[in-house]
């Protein structure tokens, strides 16, 4: 054994991670994702023992929730990247097919695919935990279709720069929304934030979302004002993001999007 020859598979390697955002990604993002997460839920979940049923229904629904946004957002991202990998996009955008149409697919791709996922969540749901979230009733319809249209906002929003920066920031279609996911208290309310990430949250569509759900399981009441703020947040993320994407795949096409592999 030549230790030459092992020192340079390991250099081999570290100068890859370190210039791959994918495993960097994997290294860091992820774990202290987990860490921020869980720790708040912990730490919600000990300052409140009395309440300990209602917390694991909120966990279980929220997790259920969370699903029809990263689903959404994933959609966008993944089926872009995908045209990408099969060199087809330039195929794709040669052929008469407008930005407008390829940008109603998706959404519309979105919407099914979202719904196939949730419908399995919710059976699995009830087989392992006996918990159904039809409770909730008619809201179940604006609940959804506002954290859709997050998910939405945020695909539109990497998929942007992934048009104009190509594979090389990939990871971003798989990690992209989840940023905003400790903003969204799913698992815990707003108020264990700091005071700086409870500003932020309120800027976050999907924590009026979450705040909802648990008002609903706790008090069995609505504060529709939560529903209308973020409905509006949404509308104004979803436009800025669909005009964001269409500037940079613009942009793009005029550099040549064959760049992008």
């Amino acid at each position: 054994m030549k230790y030459q020859r092992i020192n340079a598979i390991i250099l081999r390697h570290l100068y890859n991670f370190k210039h791959s955002l994918d495993r960097l990604s994997d290294s860091f993002y992820w774990p202290a994702m987990d860490l921020i997460l869980w720790g708040l839920t912990s730490i919600y979940i000990r300052n409140s023992s009395s309440n300990v049923p209602f917390i694991v229904l909120a966990i279980i629904t929220g997790l259920i929730f969370w699903q029809s946004v990263w689903r959404s957002q994933y959609e966008i991202t993944v089926n872009f990247i995908t045209e990408i990998w099969d060199r087809n996009l330039v195929n794709i955008f040669a052929s008469p097919i407008t930005i407008a149409e390829w940008i109603t697919s998706v959404m519309i791709l979105g919407i099914i695919k979202m719904s196939l996922s949730l419908s399995f969540a919710i059976i699995l749901a009830i087989i392992l935990y006996q918990t159904s979230i039809f409770s909730f009733g008619l809201i179940l319809i604006p609940f959804f279709i506002s954290l859709l249209m997050t998910g939405w906002a945020a695909g539109f929003i990497v998929a942007g720069l992934i048009a104009r920066y190509g594979i090389k920031i990939q990871t971003l279609a798989w990690v992209g929304v989840t940023i905003i996911m400790p903003f969204s208290a799913v698992f815990y309310p707003v108020s264990i934030l700091p005071i700086w990430a409870q500003k932020i949250a309120m800027l976050t569509p999907t924590s009026y979302i979450f705040e909802g759900m648990r008002e609903i399981l706790f008090t069995g009441k609505l504060s529709y004002e939560k529903l209308f703020i973020s409905f509006g947040l949404n509308t104004v993320y979803l436009i800025l993001a669909i005009s964001f994407f269409i500037f940079m795949f613009n942009k793009s096409r005029k550099l040549g999007l064959g760049r992008l592999i």
